[in-house]
């Protein structure tokens, strides 16, 4: 594959000793797939909300009353599954970890023996093997975070549970918002204020997307309408079976 002489400077630029040091030591966790989650969950549950009330004819008070309480409901309860989720990876980490250190502190020859195998497995062998298990077999935490990883496919440490609650229902609230604001302006009728939701909705998406994109860095453009169309599935489903059930037994 040909590389074109940006991309080449860009690369290169990464790989200065600084950019290598700062991705790998002292690397916080990242909160932004906890927050677009909470972000595409926010905005697709208040507008399915506001999709399935107008496809059923409601008003636009039933719109705020629901919305409002789906808005901070379902925030909560994503964002404390998220924490118990998070909390739970960190007893299991840590469980392993303990483990760890006392399979190494009693039966260190066996542990030398799986390192051995797992390098061996990379095709390393002779001297270069003897010497990595002898290197890596030097320091407990070191030996712990190889068997951690190689050996049981765990991460060294997880992210912190209130963190990645914090990101998810900070996300939740801000995007979920976004829909209910034209409900709230004065002299809208409720297509204005419906058409003019979907539009503010359809820009979070997105946003979100395009967002996502620049992190990872990836394109963004494409990144923003996968997520637009990744969205807007859900709304419009409730919207369709909100208008059937109008038609078919009057409701609302």
């Amino acid at each position: 594959m040909t590389i074109n002489k940006k991309r080449m400077e860009q690369l290169e630029a990464e790989h200065h000793p600084d950019e290598i040091r700062a991705r790998i030591v002292g690397q916080d966790h990242s909160y932004l797939g906890d927050a677009i989650l909470g972000a595409m969950d926010g905005g697709v549950t208040t507008f399915a909300v506001i999709a399935g009330v107008a496809g059923g004819g409601f008003d636009s008070q039933v719109i705020l009353v629901l919305g409002l309480a789906k808005l901070f409901a379902d925030g909560f309860s994503m964002a404390a599954s998220n924490f118990l989720q998070t909390r739970s990876q960190h007893e299991q980490i840590e469980e392993a970890r303990q483990t760890e250190r006392e399979h190494i502190r009693h039966i260190p020859e066996g542990e030398r023996r799986e390192i051995r195998q797992i390098f061996a497995q990379k095709g390393f062998e002779g001297d270069i093997l003897d010497s990595i298990v002898e290197t890596l077999s030097q320091d407990e935490e070191q030996w712990i975070d190889i068997m951690l990883s190689q050996e049981l496919g765990l991460p060294r440490e997880a992210p912190n549970p209130m963190g990645a609650a914090g990101a998810t229902f900070g996300a939740f609230l801000v995007v979920g918002f976004l829909p209910l604001l034209p409900f709230l302006i004065p002299g809208l009728t409720m297509d204005q204020a419906f058409w003019i939701s979907g539009g503010i909705t359809a820009a979070a998406f997105l946003g979100v997307g395009v967002i996502k994109g620049l992190v990872l860095k990836r394109p963004v453009l494409k990144s923003g309408i996968q997520t637009l169309l990744v969205g807007s599935g859900a709304a419009v489903l409730a919207y369709l079976v909100s208008y059937w059930l109008r038609q078919r037994y009057g409701v609302g």
